[in-house]
């Protein structure tokens, strides 16, 4: 008996889709969702007690892995004080602290629940603080599922976007521009037709939801200029880059200084915690201080802080990020040498524990050329993969995830399914 698949068919008599995230219906990819009974350090086991190599991570907060066991130390302990208070605690203070020490562009950040949760915080204080009503967002990139995030582009530059999802009026996203992700000409004439009325231009520097895809140099700089030139602010969503991709995330590895830092996944350690931060002066417009309203019950939350502080501690310790960097690379070197063997297209992309592969001779560099790998040829690859019990994403946009718990032998295992999967393909 299947117990993944008679608890998909149970969980959607009484949940949306069977599932509380859509991702994770496998709709992309079709077949049954594997659920979760425990995992640890590389690893997590289905409900038929098959174990899988974990290159999800939870979407990116495990970077040590699961389970590690100063993390759960110091969650263990904090549970001893108390799960929730809705009170100030020293922890997130120290939490504060250390997220500022680590990543300077920020000298204030507040601390809230979701990635959803901080993009939408960030916009409505970028607006705040500016005085402006429109936003720049690129094609490919998430923020979350804010109402006036979920927009695909308009007809051109003059227009704005359309909602892509039912129950988001059109007023909602009417001041929202959709632009094409590492277009620096569309981008100048963006600002050229709109630039004194945007309060902000957040992006993924280095883009995960439209697989693994990283701004250009010229696009980045081309971004802070006009930003600067125009009186808008430049948010950085670091929801997925955050400490994952370095320990200055993707401001660091790319040298632009955004005025405005999402964060997420990473600073929580697998505790549902992220923050957004920015300068004093933007930060002073945020309540209690200032007119900007945003408000919490479990932000700050004591687990959350005490899983998060571990993490961060952790991966401050000399050579982490080389050894993880080495990791990663080596994952998706050796998977394109399987493809390579096969014929099969491949080509990929890697900074710290991040990565993705796109089933195609050449990375892409869009929204617009992420969608031309097949999706079909993905879906046999992914099924042959977590039949060998490598576990990747369950859908062609998502990138990958490393953790310090990945060994060796966890690569040449993923190598040697890898070799098997490519060479059936076609």
């Amino acid at each position: 008996m299947d117990l993944n698949q008679s608890l998909f068919e149970r969980a959607q008599k009484t949940i949306p889709g069977g599932v509380n995230s859509p991702v994770r219906a496998f709709r992309a990819v079709g077949g049954t969702p594997r659920f979760v009974k425990r995992a640890q350090g590389a690893y997590f086991w289905d409900a038929n007690g098959k174990r899988h190599i974990d290159y999800i991570g939870s979407w990116g907060p495990m970077i040590l892995g699961h389970g590690h066991p100063a993390v759960v130390e110091a969650v263990q302990k904090a549970l001893m004080d108390g799960f929730s208070f809705g009170a100030p605690t020293e922890r997130e203070v120290e939490l504060a602290e250390e997220i500022l020490r680590l990543m300077p562009s920020m000298e204030m950040v507040r601390l809230v629940s979701s990635g959803t949760e901080a993009g939408m915080s960030a916009i409505r204080l970028a607006r705040g603080a500016t005085g402006r009503s429109k936003i720049i967002k690129f094609e490919g990139c998430y923020h979350g599922h804010a109402d006036a995030l979920l927009v695909k582009a308009g007809s051109g530059l003059a227009t704005f976007g359309n909602p892509t999802s039912a129950g988001v009026p059109p007023e909602v996203v009417q001041h929202t521009l959709v632009l094409e992700f590492n277009n620096v000409a569309q981008l100048e004439e963006a600002f050229a037709l709109h630039g004194n009325d945007i309060a902000c231009l957040m992006i993924e520097a280095i883009a995960g939801n439209m697989n693994f895809i990283r701004s250009s140099a010229e696009f980045a700089k081309k971004c802070r200029e006009l930003c600067t030139k125009h009186g808008a602010l430049l948010a950085f969503d670091e929801v997925m880059t955050g400490f994952r991709v370095g320990l200055g995330g993707a401001q660091q590895v790319l040298g632009i200084k955004p005025d405005m830092t999402v964060l997420g996944k990473v600073i929580g350690g697998g505790m549902p915690l992220a923050a957004f931060g920015a300068s004093k002066e933007v930060m002073s417009k945020l309540s209690p201080l200032g007119p900007v309203y945003q408000a919490g019950t479990l932000s700050g939350n004591p687990i959350a802080t005490a899983c998060g502080l571990a993490t961060l501690k952790e991966i401050q310790k000399p050579g982490f990020y080389e050894t993880l960097g080495a990791r990663t690379r080596a994952l998706v070197q050796g998977m394109g040498e399987a493809a390579k063997a096969a014929g099969v297209p491949y080509s990929a992309d890697s900074e710290g524990g991040m990565f993705g592969f796109f089933l195609q001779p050449q990375l892409a560099q869009n929204y617009s050329q992420a969608v031309q790998t097949d999706n079909a040829l993905f879906s046999k690859f992914f099924h042959g993969m977590l039949d060998r019990g490598i576990y990747f994403a369950p859908a062609l946009y998502e990138a990958g995830f490393v953790s310090s718990a990945h060994s060796e032998a966890d690569l040449q295992e993923t190598f040697a399914a890898a070799r098997e999967v490519f060479s059936t393909l076609f």
